[in-house]
């Protein structure tokens, strides 16, 4: 089955790393946006027969578009496209608009996943990226999942903030461990340009590249140790927890991505809605981007997870073995500990992890 992706482009207010598709909008402008995204549900459901088993709704920031809109928008949804009966049904929140009327709206609709943006308990690093919530927020919208039954909860943690250090980090870890989440989203902070944080961070006290690594692998101990399976690159996952959302795409499968900025693949064919509200309000169609699914992107998608690329796998796919030119060059990386080879796989250890484009770059 495929996936089905609804990006929600608005945010109270936009945090300073972010370089997302996403802005600050008023309520008529969400009204409109409802209903375009309705159009755009019954014509591709007009389009085709589309099954899916996941659908994620992400930003931006979904809950800031209110609970009754997010009821609706996924009543269409179940009306005009298969949900398979364990759909997994995720919705990104802010804690700072989580409130008990959401919950109530998404218990409705049958919202069984939330994934929350905590990305440091240590509100000085919060503060120092635009993050307005505090742990209070925090621990009360927790507190709202727990008491609507929504015990799948997702939080995202970022390395290498402001004013973080090893110490620091592992509050936020203290945080997360407790909070009795399933699945833990850990990403390094990217610095691009364009963005708030661009213009200030040669006045940041920011952790440098080697500090950063090894919070990295901190994180991936402190966890492992907790009892979350290291499943990709960024994502740690309980037993029985990982996203099926996330393995959609690395494991090459299609999905179908809707409103502004979203990326699709179906079909082998990879396409995306331009960056741009107005178009998407005026139901322009989506652009072609490229072929999908070839092997180099196989490849690659495959060495982000710790499972790593199963040859079978491959062979299945593309009708041909790995390459065993490929695999000499592995073997070179496997003597310094960047990756593993066995009969059946290849696959990066969590060093490998840190040094992941330009192995991944060599292999492809």
């Amino acid at each position: 089955m495929k996936g089905l992706y609804i990006h929600i482009p608005f945010c109270l207010s936009k945090c300073k790393y972010c370089s997302f598709y996403s802005f600050f909008a008023e309520e008529r402008t969400k009204d409109e946006y409802l209903l375009s995204m309705l159009s755009h549900i019954k014509a591709w459901s007009e389009k085709e027969k589309l099954c899916f088993d996941s659908v994620y709704l992400g930003g931006g920031t979904p809950s800031v578009f209110g609970g009754e809109r997010l009821f609706k928008l996924l009543c269409e949804v179940r009306k005009s496209f298969f949900l398979s009966p364990d759909c997994e049904i995720t919705v990104e929140i802010n804690p700072s608009s989580a409130s008990k009327e959401l919950f109530s709206f998404l218990k409705k609709v049958g919202v069984n996943r939330i994934s929350m943006g905590v990305q440091s308990a240590v509100t000085k690093e919060r503060q120092a990226v635009g993050r307005g919530s505090d742990c209070k927020q925090v621990r009360y919208a927790l507190e709202l999942c727990k008491k609507n039954g929504l015990e799948n909860v997702s939080l995202d943690l970022i390395l290498g903030l402001p004013f973080q250090t090893a110490e620091s980090l592992e509050e936020s870890l203290d945080f997360i461990v407790s909070s009795g989440c399933k699945h833990v989203s850990a990403y390094m902070l990217k610095i691009e340009d364009g963005t708030p944080l661009y213009a200030e961070k040669d006045f940041l006290p920011l952790p440098d590249e080697d500090a950063v690594c090894d919070m990295y692998l901190q994180t991936c101990e402190r966890l492992r140790e907790s009892g979350f399976e290291h499943y990709e690159i960024s994502n740690f996952a309980r037993p029985s927890f990982q996203s099926r959302n996330n393995n959609k795409y690395w494991l090459c499968g299609e999905y179908l991505g809707l409103g502004p900025s979203a990326h699709s693949f179906l079909g082998g064919k990879r396409f995306f809605y331009k960056s741009d509200l107005a178009s998407f309000l005026k139901s322009e169609p989506p652009v072609f981007d490229c072929e999908g699914g070839t092997k180099e992107e196989f490849i690659m998608l495959a060495l982000r997870l710790s499972r790593g690329l199963v040859f079978d796998e491959y062979e299945n796919r593309f009708g041909e073995k790995f390459s065993e030119e490929k695999l000499r060059q592995a073997g070179k990386l496997q003597e310094y500990g960047l990756l593993k080879i066995d009969e059946k796989k290849i696959s990066l250890t969590e060093k490998g992890f840190l040094l992941s484009n330009s192995i991944i770059a060599k292999l492809c």
